[in-house]
């Protein structure tokens, strides 16, 4: 394998990584944001508030997208193997 095919599988790890992420990060991100919003507004300071929330939300975000994350990792997985036979 050369350096050009290494980074190209780096390359698409990294993206791959990205796209799985980024749903659960997105939700935990305007989860956060809400429960700050709330808080600021009515005026509560308590920390631990906004693990609950976030947790469950993530939770069913994941849940949700299960499908979907199973079949970019599926799809990444072809990739890589298609890799390593043609350079077999």
């Amino acid at each position: 394998m050369s350096g050009a095919e290494a980074l190209d599988v780096a390359r698409d790890g990294i993206f791959t990584l990205l796209k799985l992420s980024a749903p659960l990060m997105l939700v935990g991100l305007a989860v956060g944001l809400v429960i700050a919003l709330f808080q600021a507004l009515t005026q509560i300071q308590e920390v631990t508030l906004v693990f609950v929330p976030k947790i469950l939300a993530i939770f069913v975000t994941l849940l949700l997208m299960l499908p979907f994350m199973g079949e970019v990792l599926s799809a990444y997985m072809g990739r890589i193997a298609a890799q390593i036979i043609a350079s077999g």
